[in-house]
Formats: structure tokens, C-alpha cells, sequence
């Protein structure tokens, strides 16, 4: 570049510094001319998040990395969630196959409370019989109708804190919340429950899912009536 190329380049950018330097004097003292121009704005890739502030994009790069943070923690715990119910699964396909080798009713009852305790980290496990009628070795009696006022006339399951903890579990076991599914067994049908405790208030919850729970219950139904009640 000749000598006068650089001179006249050099007096050029002192002239844009100094026409620059009166621009941001102005803009400082217009500034709801910038603020009120939103192509201006959306050009330059600014633009206005209140009424006296322009946000740069940077800053909402920022927000938007922080958004993509929250996602990636929503979306490692939901992983965290399917992980937690396969491994339930996994230990509930196991549990059926200690319940089906039983050898008898009272047998069940303790493989049903080994499971609970075992498998599931669980305060234990019960099988529960309405009389009248026998009730098997290491199940529990309930009187007739306990299983209606439990879970409601037409109610199938029961999940979280309950009244009948007590009677189902007794009153030093500690539990704290139950997951209970109502069981009908032999013909003419006995009412009962199979039902699991917690030593947690939120270990079962009104918003959970039954489904293993119930298969549990279906697998000890049907292991049960391979014998009669005496």
C-alpha cells in the first residue's frame, strides 16, 4: 500500500471514530430512538427485553444454554426413571418365580414378605383374609368387609398413606405408606389383599402406577388356590 493510500486510509478511520464518538453521544441522548426501532434492532441481533433495557445476544445465548441445562436434567431423570421401573420389573419377573415355587400357604406368605423386604428394600410384604372362614398360617384376618372400607366398594388398589397400616402390618413394623390390590381367591370367592409397606411417606404415592403390584397379586391369587383353606 502506497504512503498516500495509508494516509488517506488512516485520516478516514479518525473521521468514523470521531462520527462514531457523536453517534453514541446521541444515541445517549436519544436513546427511545434505538429502543423504538425494532428492525434496527432485530438487525444488529438486539433487542428490547423491558421497557428501559436491550438485551444483547449473548445474554440470550446464556438463557438458552440455560434452558438446554434444564432439559438435560429433565432429561436424565426421566432416564433415571425408566432405569429405576426395568430394574422393578426385572426384580418383579424374579419375585414370581420364588412366589410360584411355594410349597404352601404359609410358605407363600413368607416368600411374599421375603420379596417385599429382599427385592424391593420394602418394610414387608402381607398376604390379608377377610373371615369369616380359616385364614392360612402367616396371613392376616380382617374382619368382613376391612377390604371395602380399604379400598372402597368398587376400588381395586390403594396406593400411599393409610389407616389400615396398622392392622395390616401390626403396629411395630413401621410403615409408613402401602400399596394394596384386592384379591379374590377360591370359589366362592374370599375377599383379601396382597399389600406391601414402606418405611417411607412418599414410598408409595396416590400417582403411582399399579401394574406390577396387581401381576403380584394376580401370581399369589393363583398360587393360593392350588390348596383349599381348612
Amino acid at each position: 500500500m502506497s504512503d498516500a493510500s495509508k494516509t488517506h486510509k488512516n485520516k478516514r478511520e479518525a473521521e468514523l471514530e470521531k462520527d462514531w464518538k457523536q453517534v453514541k453521544d446521541w444515541l445517549r441522548e436519544h436513546p427511545d430512538y434505538l429502543r423504538g426501532d425494532g428492525a434496527l434492532l432485530s438487525e444488529l441481533h438486539l433487542w428490547n427485553r423491558a421497557a428501559n433495557v436491550v438485551e444483547f445476544g449473548p445474554a440470550a445465548l446464556t438463557r438458552m444454554s440455560a434452558d438446554k441445562s434444564r432439559e438435560k436434567a429433565a432429561r436424565k431423570e426421566l432416564e433415571q426413571i425408566a432405569q429405576a421401573n426395568f430394574a422393578a420389573q426385572a426384580q418383579t419377573h424374579a419375585a414370581v418365580i420364588d412366589l410360584l415355587e411355594s410349597r404352601n400357604h404359609s410358605d407363600l406368605a413368607r416368600r411374599v414378605d421375603d420379596t417385599a423386604q429382599l427385592r424391593f428394600g420394602l418394610a414387608g410384604g402381607v398376604i390379608a383374609l377377610e373371615r369369616p372362614g380359616g385364614v392360612p398360617a402367616g396371613w392376616r384376618g380382617l374382619d368382613e368387609g376391612m377390604v371395602d372400607l380399604a379400598l372402597g366398594s368398587e376400588g381395586l388398589a390403594k396406593m400411599g398413606q393409610t389407616a389400615f397400616a396398622e392392622a395390616l402390618f401390626g403396629p411395630d413394623a413401621g410403615v409408613r405408606s402401602v400399596a394394596m390390590i384386592r384379591m379374590a381367591i377360591w370359589a366362592p370367592a374370599r375377599q383379601g389383599v396382597l399389600a406391601f409397606g414402606s418405611p417411607d411417606p412418599e414410598g408409595f404415592t396416590r400417582d403411582m402406577g399399579v401394574e406390577l403390584v396387581a401381576f403380584l397379586a394376580r401370581v399369589v391369587e393363583r398360587t393360593a388356590e392350588r390348596w383349599p383353606v381348612l
